[in-house]
């Protein structure tokens, strides 16, 4: 029982670092309305970032991780041009920064595959010595502490002139494009913004896994979008933004649960990513679906009494 609780412990803690991700992908996915690709390397790119950072240079943690954040935002301007200045679809652009993000990683990593950390101090493992709880609960304590800073920030800056200016360009680009604002540069700016926050995340999953690898991000945007119908789900009544921003990290942490009790009922590891795949399919078409039953229902019913 308690190899369990540990599991469940763990898997929550790698759930709120994933959730800095998911902030990222909320950006893209539900305010600009942009299926950012880019996504699944930026967030290997922080990982590798941090890992050589601390590995070959000696590198702080903390400044590991602004690094990861430098690094992810100057991969989505790369997305970020190549939509809106060279006019390439969004979804194709994401998918070049991906597959040219997969030559860089190794780079980076000077050839190798993967950097392992295993002796070596990371802002997670000092959290765990100065207050002397588990691995797990130390990554409890930096992500809830770090994503609560970051849903603030966003709450504030999408708040201001500019972050309401971007909003704006996903709910309705022409009416803001008609009021004098560069659409272009909104997108850009999202899209670096969404992809720096992937890549810190890499960089704390980083840190907590104690390793760099060059397929740490596969499949991460699927994660984001589970995580966010998941709390949407969890949250959808709460109209308030910042309810909204911390809804994609709690849905992130229960995603994560989620998958823990699957693996702990017997499923196995490689069927992961097909597990994922179909509960988003189901999460999205459900709502659909429903939507279209309960509209045939209204119209049948109107019928019989228009009879």
């Amino acid at each position: 029982m308690s190899g369990i609780l540990v599991a469940m412990q763990g898997a929550v803690a790698q759930g709120i670092l994933w959730g800095v991700m998911v902030l990222g992908v909320y950006i893209t996915y539900r305010l600009l309305d942009i299926a950012d690709l880019t996504v699944d390397g930026s967030f290997a790119l922080g990982g590798c970032v941090c890992a050589t950072l601390i590995i070959n240079h000696g590198g702080n943690p903390i400044a590991a991780l602004f690094a990861a954040l430098a690094a992810g935002m100057l991969a989505g301007a790369v997305t970020g041009v190549l939509h809106t200045v060279l006019e390439i679809p969004a979804i194709l652009a994401g998918i070049l920064t991906q597959i040219s993000l997969w030559s860089v990683n190794l780079r980076i990593m000077s050839g190798k595959s993967n950097l392992p950390l295993l002796k070596l101090e990371t802002l997670i493992s000092g959290v765990s010595g100065s207050l002397n709880v588990t691995q797990a609960q130390a990554s409890m304590i930096v992500g809830i502490i770090i994503a609560a800073l970051l849903v603030m920030v966003l709450y504030w800056f999408f708040g201001t002139e500019l972050g309401s200016a971007l909003r704006a360009t996903g709910y309705n680009e022409d009416m803001i494009r008609a009021l004098g604002v560069n659409t272009k540069n909104m997108k850009l700016l999202g899209l670096m913004l969404s992809n720096g926050l992937v890549s810190l995340s890499g960089a704390l999953v980083c840190q907590h896994q104690k390793y760099a690898d060059i397929n740490m991000g596969r499949g991460a945007i699927v994660i984001g979008l589970a995580a966010i119908v998941i709390g949407e789900v969890l949250m959808g009544r709460l109209t308030n933004f910042a309810c909204k921003l911390s809804s994609v990290v709690i849905g992130s942490a229960v995603y994560f649960l989620i998958r823990a009790i699957v693996l702990q009922l017997g499923l196995k590891t490689n069927d992961m990513n097909l597990f994922t795949a179909v509960f988003v399919a189901l999460a999205l078409s459900i709502p659909v679906l429903m939507g279209k039953w309960r509209a045939r229902q209204a119209y049948s019913e109107t019928g019989e009494e228009d009879v």
